[in-house]
């Protein structure tokens, strides 16, 4: 839903971190010349402005400048396209949660790494997750599930960064560490409903912000 790419890792409590932006993003060129990439683009954009529901197979074809034949042949249902246009971007922050989680860093480090890497990549492609978040209702019981499962692994592993900084003694065991992912993970998935790049914060800000409130909520 990207090479792999470690951001330096910053000190918590130290105002807006700075996450360097991946060396490949997952959002498709408008003209690249890649069929798959035309018609992920062209559905982001209907799926966009119109809906997933109002949005025919017909209509996505005719803006990506292909057949439907060729649709069906990379992705075989709108459903598939829907579950791309989210699946190419819950990957690369898979990816770079791994990455992080991975590094050698300080525990405290590492978390507030990721929770910042989080919500710049959300903001960078909130056109897909906030399409996907509104539309995921029409995937089938097969799509959806898997989509779950991918969700989870990711939440999974951010969790067990704070489980690493509880047993160490450097993150309070007062709050569960369940509790602590869903505190900051529901400011992840609502910032669609407010954030806009024309706004007064950039997302490097935002994201320092929101990972800021994270690491104080977890002092011992």
């Amino acid at each position: 839903m990207a090479a792999r790419h470690e951001p330096p890792p910053a000190q918590a409590g130290r105002g807006p971190v700075r996450v360097d932006s991946p060396q490949t993003s997952p959002k498709p060129a408008p003209d690249g010349d890649s069929v798959p990439q035309r018609l992920l683009a062209a559905a982001t954009r209907l799926f966009a402005d119109r809906g997933y529901d109002r949005t025919s197979v017909q209509e996505i074809v005719e803006a990506a400048g292909v057949t439907k034949g060729a649709l069906y042949h990379y992705f075989g249902s709108k459903d598939d396209l829907l579950h791309e246009v989210y699946g190419r971007v819950l990957r690369l922050q898979q990816e770079r949660l791994d990455a992080l989680a991975g590094s050698r860093a300080p525990v405290e480090e590492r978390l507030r790494e990721a929770a910042a890497d989080v919500v710049v990549t959300t903001i960078e492609n909130l056109d897909d997750t906030t399409i996907f978040c509104r539309s995921m209702h029409h995937l089938g019981p097969e799509k959806l599930a898997q989509v779950r499962a991918e969700r989870r692994r990711y939440h999974e592993r951010f969790r067990a960064l704070v489980e690493e900084g509880q047993r160490a003694g450097v993150f309070t065991t007062a709050t569960p560490a369940d509790l602590v992912v869903d505190y900051h993970f529901g400011s992840v998935h609502h910032l669609g409903a407010w954030y806009r790049a024309e706004g007064r914060l950039s997302a490097q800000e935002v994201a320092g912000h929101l990972a800021d409130l994270l690491m104080r909520a977890l002092r011992p």
